[in-house]
């Protein structure tokens, strides 16, 4: 019978700008909401903030992760640059430094050598990308995918509390938006869980945690601007 597995590795660079986008967005949009309830208590003014801040948020999102995941996929190309100059200047020594991996890691330094030989015989620079830089194929940047997830979860997070603030009803407003950003965020922790292959129960506890901590800090801010004001 043939074995088989499902690892779902893969799937990091995606997921981890997906699960922040749609984290940010239902955070920072319900926070933004609900702080200027508090401090004004209009709905319109609410929902005008709410749906500046998903735009701009969206778009910052995207910005953001483009940059950062390009300047970490700019060290990687950098480090291989680097590393394909060094095999060119010094073959030998660099099956000594690929030998000396597998060594530490348990091999027989005959077998050790033998394997590193075999490995640079057929790919060189992947072998020293995945076991000398710890470069892998599945897990490289890729900033596009990973600007367009954040900027599209972002903006289907961040829906979700301008949606309850068009429907609730004025005396639940408040509750029923404070709740509702803390089920979602409850349920894109346990989803984004899953979809890594991951236990969704602690991912859950936590990303609800810390939106009820962001979403009572800016009411308080509301509350006590809109007090003085």
């Amino acid at each position: 019978m043939q074995h088989s597995e499902n690892h779902l590795i893969g799937r990091t660079g995606w997921l981890r700008a997906a699960v922040l986008g749609a984290n940010d967005g239902i955070i920072s949009t319900a926070s933004l909401i609900l702080g200027v309830i508090s401090a004004s208590g209009a709905r319109h003014d609410a929902l005008v903030a709410g749906i500046a801040g998903l735009v701009a948020g969206a778009m910052a999102m995207a910005a953001g992760e483009y940059v950062s995941v390009s300047s970490q996929a700019d060290t990687e190309t950098a480090a291989l640059a680097r590393e394909r100059e060094e095999q060119a200047a010094e073959g030998e020594a660099e099956v000594d430094e690929l030998a000396g991996i597998y060594e530490a890691r348990g091999v027989a330094p005959e077998l050790a050598r033998e394997v590193a030989l075999q490995l640079m015989a057929r790919d060189a620079l992947g072998a020293h990308a995945r076991d000398e830089l710890g470069i892998f194929e599945l897990t490289r940047a890729n900033p596009i995918q990973a600007a367009m997830a954040s900027a599209v979860t972002f903006s289907v997070g961040a829906a979700a509390p301008l949606i309850f603030t068009l429907t609730l009803p004025a005396a639940l407003l408040i509750p029923g938006l404070g709740l509702g950003a803390l089920l979602c965020l409850a349920v894109l922790g346990a989803t984004g869980a899953w979809a890594g292959g991951a236990s969704a129960l602690k991912p859950a506890i936590r990303v609800t945690f810390w939106g009820a901590l962001a979403m009572a800090a800016t009411m308080l801010i509301g509350h006590l601007f809109g007090a003085v004001v």
